[in-house]
């Protein structure tokens, strides 16, 4: 359902609001540059830092900027599942395409709690769902046997997957378990070439945010089994793929789209602190081997 290169869409501030102005152009250059899909309120949105009015604003931004164009998959996930469910529902009337939940953080539930937790969400959505497994920051893992389950439950709802395990191996379980239909994407740009051999079909993306064309060309080559093409490209990305996390992201991100645009400001929001000297040192050395400096 879902493929190719698709940015969690970094949310513009200024002056401690969200910039709809920019944000708008943003969404525009990304559509024009490749990208397959754009996700609104992704951990580089800074969506932990949105109050909910902004949350569902932003969201409604996007669905009607794409108008169509790509799908938007709405970050709507929260670690209270009633929380969930009223983003879901905004999130549906704003016109997303697609839903992003999260494992619940913090309350660091069982595989017994994931699966009420999901099943629950899902018997109550409209819309497909994308399950986001980022143990890194939320501490609870969605295991593989876990992913199964909840698409055999529900195989026409929960329909893919956002992996940021860091475990390539997951990938080839979740096909044999789940089937080659079930959508497996990368949350890790770094491991993306190594993703495709296994069966992952795209990324939601850091990177794709600074260099949305570079991004695209990437995964289009590795999607058509072009490994020449698609290790040239990655090697040319590596480096801006590990600047993106020279500092907490997504002020890398933030910096280098600054550096691209004078409308994007670099602003982010406590507890993310601006870019140190030392990280903007290396944003501008892989903006620069990049080309897109």
């Amino acid at each position: 359902m879902f493929s190719g290169s698709i940015p969690a869409l970094a949310t513009p501030f200024v002056d401690n609001r969200v910039d709809e102005e920019a944000y708008r152009r943003f969404i525009e250059w990304q559509i024009e540059n490749g990208s397959s899909a754009l996700v609104p309120c992704g951990t580089t949105g800074e969506s932990a830092t949105l109050d909910n009015d902004e949350h569902h604003r932003v969201i409604s931004i996007c669905a009607e900027v794409a108008n169509k164009r790509v799908p938007v998959i709405a970050g709507a996930g929260s670690n209270d599942t009633q929380t969930a469910l009223w983003h879901i529902k905004e999130a549906q009337l704003a016109g997303a395409d697609a839903l992003l939940l999260v494992a619940p953080y913090y309350n660091r539930p069982g595989q017994k709690g994931l699966l009420a937790h999901f099943s629950y969400l899902a018997e109550r959505a409209d819309l497909p769902i994308v399950l986001y497994n980022v143990p890194g920051r939320t501490v609870t893992d969605i295991l593989p046997e876990t992913v199964i389950e909840l698409h055999r439950r529900f195989p026409g709802k929960i329909v893919a997957l956002k992996d940021a395990s860091g475990d390539l191996t997951r990938v080839v379980t979740q096909r044999m378990g789940a089937g080659p239909d079930f959508c497996q994407l990368s949350g890790d740009d770094p491991l993306m070439l190594a993703g495709y051999a296994l069966g992952q079909v795209g990324c939601i993306s850091v990177t794709a945010n600074v260099a949305p064309k570079l991004c695209a060309d990437f995964h289009a080559a590795a999607a058509e089994g072009d490994y020449a093409t698609a290790r040239e490209l990655n090697e040319r990305l590596y480096p801006l793929h590990r600047a993106m996390f020279a500092d907490a992201s997504p002020s890398p991100v933030k910096y280098a789209l600054s550096k691209l645009f004078d409308w994007f400001a670099p602003e982010t929001r406590l507890p993310i602190a601006p870019i140190s000297d030392e990280a903007r040192a290396a944003v501008d050395a892989a903006l620069d081997g990049a080309g897109i400096a």
